[in-house]
C-alpha cells in the first residue's frame, strides 16, 4: 500500500488540478466571441478545404468535451456546444480536430500507430481490471504469478498508447494553431490566437497526465510481480 500511496496519489491529485484547469480555460473562452462570428462548424470545415481536404464530414455530436476525430469513417465529430458555438474555445477545438484530418491526410507516422493499436488496447482495457484482480489474488495465495503478469504486458500496452498520443494530441493542436494564426478572417486578432493557444495548451496537459498516471499504475503492478516473483 505504501508504494501505491507514492506513485498513484500525486498524480490523482495532479490529474484534478489539471481536469480543473482545463474546464477552467474552456468556461473562460466559451464566453469569448469570435470577432469573426464562426461557428466551431464553419472554423472546421474552412481548414479542411483550405488544406484540399473534402472528403472529411463534420459533424454534431451529443455530450461535453466528446470532440474527436474518427479516421475511420473520415469524420470530424463535435460536441453541440462546440459545433454551433461562436467562441474562441469552439473554433480552437475545432481546428484542433481537423488537425488529426491533417494528419491522416499526410500519413503521419504516429497517428497511423496509434490507430493501430486501438482495437488491442480496447480489448485490454476491458478485461484489463479483472486481470489484474485475479493475479493479485493467485499471486498472494498461491504464488502463481502468471496472471498478473499477463495483466502487467496489458498495463504496459496502454501506457505504450497513452505515451504515443502526446505526439499526436501536440502535433494536431501544433497544425491548428499555425492554420489560425495565418487565417485573419477566422481569428482577427492576437489576443484570440493567444487565448487559442492557452486553451489546447491546458487540453493537451490532460493527456500527459493521462500517460503519467498509466505509467505510473503500471510500475505499481509491475513492483508486485517482480517482488513476489523474487520471494
Amino acid at each position: 500500500m505504501g508504494v501505491y500511496l507514492i506513485l498513484i496519489i500525486p498524480v490523482l491529485l495532479l490529474s484534478m488540478f489539471v481536469q480543473w484547469r482545463f474546464r477552467n480555460k474552456f468556461s473562460k473562452y466559451a464566453e469569448m466571441q469570435l470577432s469573426s462570428g464562426l461557428s466551431g462548424k464553419e472554423v472546421a470545415e474552412r481548414m479542411l478545404h483550405d488544406n484540399g481536404i473534402y472528403d472529411v464530414k463534420v459533424m454534431s455530436t451529443e455530450g461535453q468535451l466528446t470532440d474527436h476525430y474518427n479516421p475511420t469513417d473520415k469524420t470530424v465529430n463535435l460536441s453541440t456546444d462546440v459545433y454551433y458555438s461562436r467562441s474562441v474555445a469552439a473554433a480552437a477545438v475545432a481546428a484542433h480536430e481537423c488537425g488529426h484530418a491533417l494528419q491522416q491526410a499526410k500519413s503521419y507516422n504516429w497517428l497511423q500507430l496509434r490507430s493501430s493499436m486501438v482495437p488491442v488496447v480496447s480489448i485490454s482495457s476491458n478485461l484489463l481490471q479483472w486481470v489484474l484482480l485475479i493475479g493479485v489474488l493467485l499471486i498472494s495465495f498461491t504464488g502463481n504469478p502468471i496472471v498478473l503478469a499477463i495483466g502487467v504486458v496489458g498495463l504496459a500496452l496502454i501506457t505504450i498508447f497513452s505515451i504515443i498520443t502526446l505526439p499526436v494530441e501536440f502535433d494536431a493542436s501544433n497544425r491548428a494553431l499555425a492554420w489560425l494564426k495565418n487565417n485573419y478572417g477566422v481569428m482577427q486578432t492576437q489576443e484570440e490566437n493567444s487565448q487559442a493557444k492557452d486553451a489546447l495548451w491546458w487540453a493537451a496537459m490532460t493527456y500527459v497526465v493521462a500517460a503519467v498516471g498509466a505509467l505510473a499504475n503500471l510500475l505499481y503492478y509491475a513492483s508486485m510481480l517482480f517482488g513476489r516473483s523474487r520471494d
